[in-house]
């Protein structure tokens, strides 16, 4: 017990200080296709959404994402095995997953990072980044306090300020900053606050999150919740995959759609803008869509 955490203690240390250091991206995507699909709050045994969200899947190319809650109900090895892999797990391969808070129900969520390997990023750490096109993807991890939070938001700005990056840039999560849902009642954690505002000052232009059981789309705004339609980030709410379906409890500010329906989000990426559409889980009707434009940093 002793040396494992003095090992975190020195990785964490390395990451926060060394100014030039820079986590391994994750493998990049199996193809060419500028497209995101896909979901969080996914596969508990005994219910049906999480299959019938795997077979939508199965006629979408591109990379698959998972904003987190992944195998319910303390992402164990077995429920993985048991309620995710039948669902989703044949989209193994091009899956780019992040965690969310029910991962840690198994310490340090183990299992997770053990299934997925590399296509989680580092073992341990669980945010990453990739390219998809011409766009900068990021996979990050909103459960992450302390030291750690503190290195993850750090190394999210240096890359995020690194010469050449992209105009356009998307980033997913588990736990969403704005939300009409019951979590929304609270005030969101200090690294998604962190998270959104290193975001915004970057000109990042999309955000997908989950953890409320629903479907909700944002217009652009700020991390205050100010509405700002040239340089405001549009937040996407996905906690379609197949848990239990759950209803908005009031509407917050910037919010323009809710559906509590199983589905997953299709985001087309062009060289300077996005597309939207939320599939339904029953027969792949297109329930919500739009488009946006990418733009560059605040003025």
């Amino acid at each position: 017990m002793r040396r494992s955490v003095i090992v975190c203690v020195i990785t964490l240390a390395i990451i926060a200080c060394g100014s030039d250091l820079k986590l391994p991206s994750a493998p990049g995507p199996l193809d060419d296709i500028g497209v995101l699909v896909g979901a969080g709050d996914i596969a508990v045994c005994g219910t049906g959404g999480s299959m019938a969200t795997g077979r939508l899947l199965d006629a979408q190319p591109g990379t698959v994402f998972i904003a987190g809650d992944i195998a319910y109900p303390d992402g164990t090895a077995e429920q993985f095995r048991d309620c995710y892999d039948p669902a989703w797990g044949r989209h193994k391969d091009r899956t780019r997953p992040a965690p969310g808070n029910h991962e840690y129900g198994s310490p340090g969520a183990a299992p997770y990072f053990a299934y997925f390997g590399a296509n989680a990023g580092p073992a341990g750490i669980g945010y990453y980044k990739y390219r998809k096109g011409t766009w900068q993807v990021f996979s990050l991890n909103s459960n992450t306090e302390s030291g750690a939070r503190m290195a993850q938001v750090e190394w999210l700005s240096r890359e995020l300020d690194t010469p050449g990056a992209s105009t356009c840039t998307v980033a997913y999560f588990h736990h969403p900053r704005f939300s009409s849902g019951s979590h929304g009642v609270v005030p969101p954690m200090p690294v998604v606050n962190e998270i959104w505002r290193a975001l915004y000052a970057a000109g990042a232009d999309v955000v997908i999150s989950a953890h409320e059981h629903f479907y909700e789309r944002f217009a652009p705004q700020t991390p205050d919740g100010a509405a700002d339609s040239r340089y405001g980030i549009r937040q996407f709410i996905v906690g379609t995959g197949g848990a239990p379906l759950t209803q908005p409890v009031r509407r917050v500010a910037n919010s323009e759609t809710v559906l509590s329906t199983f589905g997953v989000l299709r985001l087309t990426l062009d060289a300077q803008s996005y597309r939207w559409d939320f599939l339904s889980a029953e027969g792949g009707a297109i329930l919500d869509s739009g488009s946006g434009q990418c733009h560059g940093k605040p003025q």
